[in-house]
């Protein structure tokens, strides 16, 4: 069986799982984003650990964990403000020539992940359920959509790389049909979704190309990680497609990108949710 047919047969029904899990929404999606961000957390923690960059062994889920569950941790902010003294601390006490690295490491494994989780998770609360469900659906099909149209666009057409040193297959090409891919998604997710979109498609377009810019840099980013380990998958936990981190990569970024989109409408009126 070859690679593609793997990734397909793996991805058709865990994709219809997750987005059954997504329209119930509650404590049944909350659970389950927080424990794929763990996942995403260890799998980091790996990467950063082949590249060189040891992170501490507890601090990176703790300040993960705490990020996953800001939107229903009563007090967060004290909590967030208690394990930064504690991290400084330690971190102080440990041997000087490897603290500030292990001190940057910790951090950046700790919150890059769980961070773009995090704006997955507030996307589906925003508004009433029916609208947190289309825009986190819209922004799923984008993201789904721009990957699989740079896939197959730069397979079949693509000749111009666009960052050879760190992923010799993407092509501008293949980013090119990735807007389109972005575009297709969206009006999906508008027009044959039977929930009213909260926003006009004149003003929710450009989203499409913001998406396709930030949804390749995150993959980027967790290429360059995964070059720098001498890895080739952050795990082989999904059959066909390594890790979490290798599944999620593109979301990290383009979720928090959708979010700040939407929410900067939302502030100058172009949106009620």
């Amino acid at each position: 069986m070859s690679e593609l047919a793997k990734r397909i047969l793996f991805a058709v029904p865990a994709a219809a799982i997750f987005l059954y899990i997504t329209w119930i929404g509650g404590w049944a999606f909350t659970s389950l984003i927080v424990i794929i961000g763990m996942l995403m957390q260890y799998e980091m923690i790996n990467v950063s650990t082949k590249a060189g960059f040891k992170p501490d062994d507890f601090f990176p889920y703790t300040i993960g964990l705490w990020i996953l569950l800001v939107p229903v941790l009563p007090h967060a902010l004290e909590i967030g403000v208690g394990i930064f003294l504690l991290l400084m601390a330690m971190q102080v006490l440990k041997n000087p020539s490897k603290g500030i690295q292990e001190m940057v490491s910790t951090l950046f494994s700790g919150v890059y992940a769980p961070l773009g989780m995090l704006m997955f998770l507030m996307t589906r609360n925003l508004g009433e359920t029916d609208t947190g469900f289309v825009l986190t659906l819209s922004l799923l099909l984008m993201v789904w959509g721009n990957d699989v149209f740079a896939y197959f666009g730069g397979k079949y057409t693509g000749s111009h790389l666009m960052a050879p040193d760190i992923s010799p297959k993407k092509t501008w090409e293949g980013f090119g049909f990735g807007i389109l891919g972005a575009i297709a998604g969206l009006l999906i997710s508008i027009y044959l979704i039977p929930i009213a979109y909260p926003v006009s498609v004149l003003y929710v377009l450009p989203l499409a190309l913001v998406l396709s810019i930030f949804g390749p840099l995150g993959d980027l980013a967790v290429s360059k990680m995964k070059r720098a380990g001498g890895l080739k998958d952050t795990a082989n936990i999904l059959p066909g497609h390594g890790g979490f981190l290798d599944r999620f990569d593109a979301l990290i970024l383009a979720a928090p990108a959708f979010y700040l989109y939407i929410y900067f409408l939302e502030v100058f009126g172009y949106v009620s949710v």
